[in-house]
């Protein structure tokens, strides 16, 4: 099997929550929250074995309903989040909770035995996110750099900022700001910043982005009309402070300083319906993934707005005179922005995608059937960037 073949798994029931473990940075390790109507719903806990290109699962079940959003601690392998559909009263409430995987599977290295479905565990409840006041949760973001203690969640039109305390037994409102304006508002999603100390998130609202800063909880900018139709989701540049990317159902990405929010840096229109996804890798920021209900995932090189525009610098003393004088010439201009690659392993709108936290070449898809891909970034690419 070639090194570039896509690894798929496939789940019984329809999926849209993908998320890396975040705290995990040795295994590579996914987790699915699954969306069924008849059945209890599950979090499949992926874990690649890389040098055997072959997936290993268990499955937790998650007894409280559809799996809308799914995030994991930054700082505890055994934490994460869910915001689930919940009936109560003919009424669909989103609702988010804070739980904790079994002890002997937080970690990424143990062998899962074939029949993995007879040995089903179930998710500890650690506490809800009260939202009974708030509305509906549309995402739960834990503080990037901190010791899991800290979470934003999106409600509505509210931002709420819990801590949470004693093993996270517990969450407590520590301030929370309301969008007002004319209409439903309700915001899609949000970010937080892994810059400026974590106090500033961006949030999706219609076709408005917006920064806040998370001591205040103030509008710190505004982005009207980023995109024509919904803007779905957002990222940050984890390496350029001031860069910010959005997608939406306009079919395009696009590229923000929020310094100056008139026009955006630049503009991706390779898909041809609604961009639900987009990320930047961790490691090199010059890669960017997307996901689409066209079904395709794109891979793309935005090189340009990256935090190495013109390439690795290569060291002096290797280099003689002529390729001296050649390279000062290729430094002088930056490389081309470019799509690398186009996946077409999913049949689905493809809801989710997302970089490995433990191996910078390596991403996951998700599309609505429950299809799981994984994939590496081509490896010419590869030893291009890093060579």
């Amino acid at each position: 099997m070639e090194d570039d073949a896509p690894v798929i798994y496939g789940l019984e029931f329809q999926a849209r929550a993908l998320t890396p473990q975040t705290a995990e940075t040795d295994a590579i390790r996914f987790l699915v929250g699954t969306q069924s109507l008849r059945y209890d719903n599950q979090i499949h806990i992926i874990d690649f074995d890389d040098e055997n290109n072959i997936i290993n699962k268990n499955v937790l079940l998650h007894q409280v309903g559809e799996i809308w959003h799914i995030s994991t601690s930054p700082a505890d392998k055994g934490v994460l989040a869910t915001c689930y559909n919940k009936t109560s009263d003919s009424k669909v409430m989103t609702c988010a909770a804070v739980w904790r995987m079994p002890k002997e599977l937080e970690s990424g290295s143990h062998e899962s035995p074939d029949d993995s479905s007879s040995n089903t565990q179930t998710l500890e409840l650690l506490c809800h996110l009260d939202n009974t006041a708030y509305g509906n949760m549309a995402c739960v973001m834990w503080e990037p750099m901190g010791d899991g203690k800290k979470i934003i969640s999106l409600a509505d039109n509210n931002i709420l900022l819990w801590d949470l305390q004693e093993s996270s037994a517990k969450a407590v409102l520590s301030s929370s700001t309301v969008l007002e304006g004319k209409g439903q508002l309700k915001f899609t999603s949000g970010r937080w910043s892994p810059h400026h100390n974590c106090t500033q998130i961006a949030t999706a609202n219609d076709t408005t982005v917006r920064g806040w800063d998370t001591r205040s909880m103030r509008q710190i900018y505004c982005i009207e009309n980023a995109h024509g139709q919904l803007v779905r989701d957002l990222d940050f540049n984890p390496n350029k402070q001031y860069y910010l990317a959005s997608c939406g159902d306009d079919c395009k990405v696009k590229f923000w300083d929020t310094r100056n929010v008139t026009e955006p840096v630049k503009t991706l229109e390779e898909h041809s319906h609604w961009v639900w996804n987009v990320r930047y890798n961790h490691s090199h920021d010059q890669l960017i993934l997307t996901g689409s209900s066209d079904s395709r995932v794109i891979l793309s090189n935005m090189v340009s707005i990256s935090s190495e525009p013109f390439g690795h610098m290569v060291d002096d003393d290797e280099l003689s005179d002529q390729e001296d004088q050649h390279q000062e010439e290729k430094i002088k201009e930056p490389l081309q922005d470019s799509v690398i690659a186009t996946y077409e392993e999913h049949e689905d709108s493809v809801y989710a995608v997302e970089w490995s936290s433990a191996d910078p070449w390596l991403f996951a898809s998700l599309s609505y059937d429950g299809r799981l891909v994984i994939n590496r970034v081509p490896r010419a690419l590869k030893y291009h960037i890093l060579l």
